[in-house]
């Protein structure tokens, strides 16, 4: 968007109503990029345009030409047209779901003679729908049950009389009804069975299967017998099919939700009878707040067909008047919305947010944070996007096992095959960490200009002014000035620049932020873990040394033998001394020691 666009459109936002209504952003093509709902409509909308934003909001208003909106007599109206409008145009800034993967549901028809099968089209023509199932096995063990025990008419159409019953029939798959062998009560009492398996009310239909396996027993037909034992066993297996269990018998939901920069993931577990019986995950994008982003997803998650529960738990504290308003007059649903603060309900769905974290940050993986690196070379006013970042941390004790780590990032995500970690040579027991910092880094970029290898785009230093002006000594020695240093200090998340002591901040939550926390981070954990095994491997190599009849010479036998020495104590004598050569008495010596 220009600056002349960005005026124009800020100067019509003084003459917006402050009624509740419907915003609809354009882009120069006059094709729908997002429609927004609003309590207060020139107040929400003004927000996109003052004020700084995150990277989400200022790539959506990039990209607004024109808005638009409609008043609502409430923001209750507000809300129906929003969504309304959503599932009509589908606008590309708008959360979809229907990118997402569709799941098959199971169908009886509305007809005198119902029928059953399975379907990922809903048709509003009375049919009664179960599921959606995001267990496929479960719906064909479902009518498979269904045609052995209760088995419908698998023709289409309206019932016909015929003077036979066709090959279905005679396999045990179908009734007959059109060739008179089943009455129309007959049949409609397998169609409640049906209804009452797939409701989840099956103890019934256990006890009456139960009945006639028995019956079928005491008259010797084993083989049916045996079918209807099958089909009990089954439809057990349904029911207990689970992963978590609790003893709450109403129907709940818990929705998760993590969301980075545009990127968002959520996940409703579906907790019935006292089970989690299901999860469903939607991968999206997202360019409303956190509250818009949650209401418009459950907006399109719950409809008709997927109905929502008697209870449901959300990850953030919404006003729910609108939503229960909606479930009601919309879905014909009564449901009582939650933010727990403890207890069960917080635990499960925490769990459902763990899971939408981990989905997030394997996307954030997949594709690289390069809009996050984009915003970071704006900021930093770096002249090439940092593809490339390499952050360095020191870690000892007191001045000892001084260990550098050096850890490498590609495009804004971790490259763990090119971390390194250096022992620091020139201290002498001294605490140093300038000094430090000047060996690791002379080593390191000393070496890859003599190997002609590429240097990084950004190199991020652990530390305040001090550490980032030893690397630049450094660099400027090795003639290598143009590449650009940052330090990122703990206590306040502050920048430090080369010879400049004021310190600069970027917004926290933010995505340039987040990229250069992790650099950090990651050096400090590699750091410190290399540190740790030092210090483990030099207290063992002092043990080593006091073990009487462990002399040097012996020493490097059972070092060329087992290089980690902390693993000896996992062996016995006899298979120190087999692979080393020293004398079993010192290896059960060395096993005393350890």
């Amino acid at each position: 968007m220009t600056q002349n666009k960005t005026a124009e459109i800020r100067s019509r936002l003084k003459h917006f109503p402050t009624d509740p209504g419907v915003y609809i952003m354009k882009n120069a093509s006059s094709q729908t990029l997002y429609v927004g709902k609003a309590k207060n409509l020139r107040n929400r909308v003004r927000s996109y345009f003052s004020g700084r934003k995150d990277p989400k909001t200022t790539v959506l208003v990039s990209h607004v030409h024109d808005i638009e909106h409609i008043v609502c007599q409430s923001e209750y109206e507000a809300l129906l047209l929003e969504n309304s409008l959503i599932k009509k145009w589908q606008p590309k800034y708008n959360i979809n779901l229907k990118d997402g993967k569709t799941y098959p549901v199971i169908r009886l028809t509305h007809e005198a003679y119902p029928r059953v099968f399975r379907t990922r089209r809903v048709v509003q023509d009375g049919s009664t729908y179960f599921g959606p199932y995001t267990n496929v096995g479960a719906i064909d063990t479902y009518l498979e049950i269904i045609e052995r025990m209760y088995p419908l008419r698998k023709c289409r159409g309206e019932v016909k009389d015929r003077p036979h019953p066709c090959l279905y029939y005679h396999m045990g798959r179908c009734t007959a009804v059109c060739a008179g062998k089943t009455s129309q009560d007959e049949y409609l009492a397998h169609v409640e069975r049906i209804r009452e398996l797939l409701s989840g009310d099956q103890d019934g239909i256990i006890m009456d299967l139960t009945e006639k396996m028995h019956a079928a027993g005491q008259n010797l037909e084993f083989e049916s017998a045996a079918q209807l034992r099958d089909a009990i066993q089954a439809i057990e297996s349904l029911s207990v099919e689970q992963q978590v269990i609790d003893h709450d018998p109403d129907v709940r939901d818990y929705v998760g939700f993590a969301g980075r920069s545009e990127l968002a993931t959520f996940v409703v577990f579906q907790m019935r009878g006292g089970r989690l019986v299901g999860s469903d995950m939607f991968r999206t994008e997202v360019f409303g707040t956190d509250e818009e982003d949650l209401l418009q997803f459950l907006l399109q998650y719950y409809s008709q067909v997927r109905k929502p529960p008697a209870r449901l738990f959300l990850p953030l504290i919404l006003d729910t008047s609108q939503l229960e308003a909606y479930f009601r007059d919309e879905l014909d649903a009564s449901v009582v919305i939650e933010h727990p603060q403890g207890g069960r309900d917080s635990s499960v769905l925490n769990m459902a947010r763990e899971n939408a974290i981990q989905d997030l940050e394997r996307r954030v993986r997949e594709r690289g944070n390069i809009p996050a690196l984009e915003e970071l070379a704006r900021v930093l006013h770096l002249k090439k996007l940092p593809y490339r970042i390499e952050g360095f941390d020191i870690a000892h004790i007191s001045g000892k096992h001084t260990v550098a780590s050096l850890v490498s990032f590609l495009n804004g995500i971790p490259d763990k095959g090119k971390y390194r970690s250096f022992n620091i040579k020139t201290l002498d027991g001294k605490i140093d960490d300038f000094e430090a910092m000047r060996e690791v880094t002379a080593r390191r970029y000393s070496r890859l200009k003599n190997d002609g290898k590429p240097m990084p785009d950004l190199i991020l230093i652990d530390g305040g002014l001090g550490q980032v002006n030893a690397v630049q000594e450094i660099l400027d020695s090795l003639d290598l000035g143009t590449v650009a240093v940052v330090g990122l200090a703990k206590e306040d998340e502050e920048l430090y620049f080369p010879g400049n002591p004021t310190p600069f901040r970027l917004p926290k939550g933010s995505e340039p932020l987040r990229v250069l926390q992790h650099v950090r981070d990651e050096s400090h954990r590699f750091a410190t873990g290399k540190r740790a095994r030092k210090q483990t491997r030099d207290l063992t190599m002092t043990r080593l040394e006091s073990v009487p009849g462990l002399g040097p010479k012996r020493l490097q036998q059972l070092l060329a033998a087992f290089r980690n020495p902390q693993e000896l104590s996992t062996y016995t004598a006899e298979e120190i001394a087999e692979r080393s050569g020293i004398p079993v008495s010192v290896a059960q010596a060395l096993l005393k020691q350890l």
